[in-house]
C-alpha cells in the first residue's frame, strides 16, 4: 500500500456524506469530497502523521501526484499540508511538483495556496529559477497559470519585485477573466499595506478593471 492508499485510509473513517454533497456544491460540482472540514481534516493529519509520519523528500513529488489523483478533494488539500510541513526540505528540482498542483484539477481553492505560499517561498530560495518559470506562467494559455505569476510576490511585502509584478498584471490587464481580474486586485491590496504610494500610483496610471481596482483600493 503506497504512502497516499494509507492516508486516504485513515481518512475514510471521518467522512461525512451531508458535508460532502454540501462541499462538492460549493466548488460547483468539480470534485469529489469526503465531507471533512478543515479544522478536522489538520486534526486527522496531526494524527496521521505522528503514526506514520512525512514521506521521505525522495518521494514527496510521487506522493503529491498519488494523492491528486485520488477522487476526494480533501486529499489534494492534504498534499499541499505535507508540503507546507515539508517546505524547508523542498529543493530545486521540486518546482516540477508545483507546476504539477498548478496544472491538475485547478481551481482557486488548490491554486491560490500552491502560488502564494509554496512557491513564493520557493522563489525565494532559489531566485534563478523565476526568469525561467514566470515569463512562461506569465504568459501561458492556462489563465491559473497566469494568477501564480501574479500570486506568487503575495507574500513578499519589502521584497516585492515591482517591475515583474507590473509585467505580470499589465499582460492580463485587459482580460475579461473573473480570476485575473481578482488576483490583480488582491496582489495590489495586499501591496498596498507595505507601499501604499506605489500601489495608489499603480492604479492612477493604468486601466485597470473595476473589480480590480475595488480590491487594490481597499486599504488606502
Amino acid at each position: 500500500m503506497t504512502y497516499a492508499q494509507k492516508l486516504r485510509e485513515y481518512f475514510i473513517p471521518y467522512a461525512d456524506e451531508s458535508q460532502a454533497m454540501a462541499m462538492k456544491k460549493y466548488l460547483r460540482g468539480q470534485f469529489d469530497f469526503l465531507g471533512i472540514q478543515t479544522p478536522l481534516r489538520r486534526e486527522v493529519t496531526r494524527a496521521f502523521l505522528k503514526d506514520f509520519g512525512l514521506p521521505p523528500v525522495s518521494e514527496l513529488h510521487h506522493t503529491v501526484v498519488d494523492l491528486w489523483e485520488l477522487p476526494e478533494r480533501e486529499l489534494q488539500l492534504v498534499a499541499l499540508d505535507l508540503c507546507q510541513r515539508m517546505s524547508k526540505r523542498i529543493n530545486e528540482s521540486h518546482i516540477t511538483t508545483l507546476e504539477y498542483m498548478l496544472t491538475h484539477k485547478q481551481w482557486w481553492d488548490t491554486i491560490d495556496l500552491t502560488a502564494a505560499n509554496l512557491a513564493g517561498k520557493y522563489f525565494k530560495n532559489y531566485p534563478k529559477k523565476i526568469p525561467l518559470y514566470i515569463p512562461k506562467w506569465r504568459d501561458s494559455e492556462d489563465f491559473w497559470l497566469n494568477r501564480s505569476a501574479i500570486l506568487f510576490q503575495l507574500k513578499y511585502k519589502e521584497e516585492t519585485n515591482t517591475s515583474l509584478l507590473t509585467e505580470c498584471i499589465l499582460k492580463h490587464i485587459n482580460s475579461k477573466e473573473f480570476f485575473l481580474q481578482k488576483a490583480i486586485g488582491w496582489v495590489l491590496r495586499e501591496y498596498s499595506k507595505t507601499n501604499p504610494e506605489w500601489v495608489r500610483a499603480f492604479i492612477k496610471n493604468n486601466q485597470l478593471a473595476k473589480l480590480s481596482i475595488k480590491e487594490g483600493i481597499k486599504y488606502l
